[in-house]
C-alpha cells in the first residue's frame, strides 16, 4: 500500500509539475499570486493519492499473488480487438460514474461538505487534478480498481487508461488551453474535454460535469459549451 502511494504521489508531482513548468514558461504570470491555494492544492492532492493508493495496492496484490483481477498479460488471450475496445469501455464507465457521482457532489449538503474544497481553486492550476476532499477522493478513486475485478483488461491498456486519466485531469485544470483550436472546435471536441470545457464548469458550477466525454453532458442538457481560460 505504502508503495503505490508513493507512486501515485510521485506520478502525481512529476505530471503536475511538468504542466506548472510550462504554463510558467507559455504563460508567464498566468499563476502569480496564487502561492497559497497552490500548496493548499499539492497538499489536499497528496492525500488523495493516500487514499488512491490503497485500492491500487489491493489490485497489484490481488492481481500478482492471486490471479483475482481480470487484468491479462498475454495478448492472445483475448481477440486483438478487444485491447482498443476494452480501452474505451473503461474510459466510458469511467466517464459515466464521474458524471453522475460528479453532479451529486454539487448538491448542496454534498457540495459544502465535499466538493467545495476543489471548487476553492479560483482558477484551477495545474496542481488541482487531485485536490479532493478525502471523500471525494475514495468516491473518484476506487471505480477503475473496482472495473478490473470485472473487465478484463491488458495490461498495457489499464497503462494507458490511468496514462489518460493523468493528462487529462491536469490539462482540464491548467487554466488555459493547451489542445489547439483545430482539435478543440472541430466535430471531435464537440464530444471530448478539455480545458475549455471544464473550465466553464469551474466559472458557472452547474454545468460540464464530465471527465473525459461530453456524452452524458449532451445528453442530459449540462452542455454549456467552451470557455475561453
Amino acid at each position: 500500500m505504502l508503495a503505490m502511494t508513493a507512486i501515485v504521489a510521485v506520478r502525481y508531482l512529476l505530471t503536475s509539475g511538468l504542466f506548472a513548468w510550462l504554463t510558467h514558461f507559455v504563460r508567464p504570470g498566468h499563476y502569480r499570486d496564487l502561492g497559497a491555494q497552490i500548496r493548499r492544492e499539492i497538499r489536499w492532492s497528496l492525500a488523495s493519492a493516500a487514499i488512491y493508493g490503497v485500492p491500487a495496492g489491493v489490485v497489484a496484490w490481488g492481481w500478482q499473488q492471486h490471479g483475482w483481477t481480470r487484468i491479462y498479460t498475454d495478448p492472445a488471450a483475448y481477440p486483438l480487438w478487444w485491447m482498443p475496445l476494452s480501452l474505451f469501455a473503461y474510459l466510458f464507465l469511467h466517464d459515466t460514474w464521474f458524471y453522475w457521482t460528479h453532479r451529486w457532489m454539487h448538491q448542496p449538503k454534498a457540495f459544502r461538505a465535499y466538493h467545495a474544497i476543489h471548487h476553492a481553486s479560483r482558477p484551477p492550476t495545474a496542481w488541482a487534478a487531485m485536490n479532493f476532499h478525502p471523500v471525494e477522493a475514495a468516491v473518484v478513486g476506487l471505480f477503475v480498481p473496482a472495473l478490473v475485478f470485472f473487465v478484463p483488461i491488458h495490461v498495457g491498456m489499464l497503462g494507458l487508461v490511468l496514462l489518460v486519466m493523468t493528462v487529462m485531469g491536469v490539462t482540464n485544470h491548467m487554466g488555459w488551453e493547451i489542445f489547439p483550436k483545430a482539435l478543440v472546435h472541430s466535430p471531435a471536441g464537440h464530444w471530448l474535454i478539455t480545458a475549455s470545457h471544464h473550465h466553464r464548469h469551474h466559472e458557472q458550477y452547474k454545468c460540464n460535469y464530465g471527465l473525459y466525454f461530453r456524452f452524458w453532458d449532451h445528453l442530459c442538457g449540462t452542455d454549456r459549451g467552451l470557455s475561453a481560460p
